[in-house]
């Protein structure tokens, strides 16, 4: 199923570090770190925005169109191999709520979580493009030991996955890994709701992050996309309403009410919260602890999953959850463009502010990217490759 396309050579300058590689590939990374507060933020100032091209292509179903559809994504960005050539890259899944989950009886992968064809050929053409290593992650929910037994408990063959590439890892990134010690990822100028978080090793030993994500609607964050995605890079052993008090709980368990709804701080061995005095209000939260970790993890490779998806919430837990057919895929290098291109194909309006659609309860997600210096939502500032917003609009509150 996942064939192999012929690899080109990378134009990454050979002296390259891992440091410097990501520095260079993280859009967000390049400009952040010298922006002002937040509450200087102003129009003078949006031109300075890091803007990069996203790429969209229809693709009307699974099955044998989508490596070539996602390969000729990858080349109109400048192609993978500049990316990941000799490199070791992390892929977060979109794998949300438990392994028993169904919306309206359809599977899993057709409606809220990302679908095995993506993820095999994006598996495939990574290893095409010379990636060393590559590694699935993903913080799953219920009692699961590992993200395999997770993902056969879904219903899903994990030796798909593994045999798309000679070197394919997986890690359940609920637990701190073979050392039994997670590593700490601070956020640049400390933070909206943390100033770090406790994660899995494998988010920091990656030279290449890549969120691999579904065009969905959020119940909380309006939209969940690229960046919304690391919302499940935190373990709930340290941020999940049955983690421990003073150390991590051993056994992965409930969900992470507490990024939501502040009812109580993450274990002792972690960072509290800078303001617990903050609102607890999720719509407040939500968007703040998404911006922080993709400030804390620079997302270099941003895919979205739009085939067939889910309008009305991110799963079968909301009542107005539903499926959706958008026939879309879409590729980008920074989260913000591509999350700002992909909300205007659901048919909103990525400038949109709190009280608008689709952030009529939240605040925006990629207003406060923006403000932190990741990246433009602007339409106008961006490039889009392939099918146009126009012709490829889908609109999720309609369908």
């Amino acid at each position: 199923m996942f064939d192999r396309v012929e690899r080109r050579e990378s134009v990454m300058p050979k002296h390259f570090d891992r440091r410097e590689f990501i520095q260079v590939l993280g859009g967000a990374a390049a400009g952040f770190y010298a922006w002002p507060a937040r509450s200087l933020f102003t129009e003078s100032l949006a031109p300075k925005l890091p803007t990069s091209p996203v790429a969209v292509a229809q693709c009307p179903a699974y099955g044998s169109a989508v490596r070539p559809t996602l390969a000729t994504l990858f080349d109109q960005l400048g192609g993978l191999d500049r990316i990941v050539k000799g490199k070791t890259v992390a892929i977060k899944l979109n794998l949300t709520g438990n392994a028993n989950g169904s919306l309206r009886g359809m599977p899993k992968g057709e409606t809220y979580w990302v679908h095995p064809d993506v993820i095999g050929s994006t598996i495939s053409l990574l290893n095409s493009a010379g990636a060393r290593r590559i590694r699935l992650v993903e913080s799953s929910l219920g009692a699961s030991s590992s993200l395999q037994e997770f993902m056969q408990k879904g219903g899903w063959n994990y030796r798909d996955f593994a045999s798309a590439a000679p070197a394919v890892e997986f890690e359940d990134t609920n637990y701190a890994g073979p050392s039994g010690k997670y590593v700490r990822l601070n956020v640049p100028n400390g933070g909206l709701l943390f100033r770090a978080y406790d994660v899995n090793h494998s988010y920091q030993d990656c030279d290449v992050y890549v969120s691999l994500a579904k065009l969905k609607e959020h119940g909380t964050a309006g939209v969940t996309l690229s960046m919304k995605n690391s919302f499940g890079v935190p373990p709930v052993t340290i941020y999940g309403a049955d983690a421990g008090i003073d150390e991590p709980a051993r056994v992965a368990g409930g969900s992470r009410s507490m990024l939501h709804d502040g009812g109580r701080q993450p274990s002792k061995s972690a960072l509290p919260e800078n303001d617990p005095s903050s609102p607890r209000d999720p719509g407040y939260r939500v968007p703040r602890v998404t911006v922080d970790l993709a400030l804390a993890r620079p997302i270099h490779l941003a895919i979205i999953d739009g085939i067939s998806t889910a309008a009305g919430g991110e799963g079968p837990w909301l009542r107005r959850c539903r499926p959706v057919h958008a026939g879309l895929l879409i590729a980008g290098t920074n989260p913000v463009t591509t999350d700002a291109v992909a909300t205007a194909l659901m048919g909103f309006d990525p400038m949109a502010d709190h009280g608008k659609a689709p952030f009529e309860g939240c605040d925006s997600t990629l207003k406060l990217a923006e403000e932190a210096g990741i990246g433009t939502r602007d339409l106008r500032r961006i490039e889009v490759i392939g099918v146009p917003i126009a012709k490829a609009r889908v609109d999720f509150r309609a369908a």
